[in-house]
């Protein structure tokens, strides 16, 4: 098992390559609990990741509301290294809708 925030700045770079140009913000646990780790913001669209170091990491009170609600407005979603490749299309879809 990977450690989420080894995952994250590996994620982070990946993120990086993949959409040139883009804004990443880590998002601050403690103002708003539940909220996905990273925000996206990639030309006109925008999405966010709530990053886990495996797929039987748990879910914190609030994540899935927060994903649910966010994926609506634009793109949001769980990521792991298993769902990685999968994840990652659908983000690119979105910003290329």
């Amino acid at each position: 098992m990977m450690l989420e925030r080894q995952y994250q700045a590996r994620l982070i770079r990946k993120l990086r390559r993949f959409f040139p140009g883009c804004v990443i913000l880590k998002n601050d646990p403690d103002y708003m609990s539940g909220v996905p780790d990273l925000t996206i913001l990639y030309g006109p669209k925008w999405g966010m990741l709530e990053v886990k170091g495996d797929e039987d990491s748990p879910e914190q009170p609030n994540q899935g509301y927060y994903i649910r609600i966010l994926n609506e407005m634009s793109f949001a979603a769980f990521i792991h290294p298993g769902n990685e490749a999968e994840v990652l299309r659908a983000l690119q879809l979105t910003f290329e809708s």
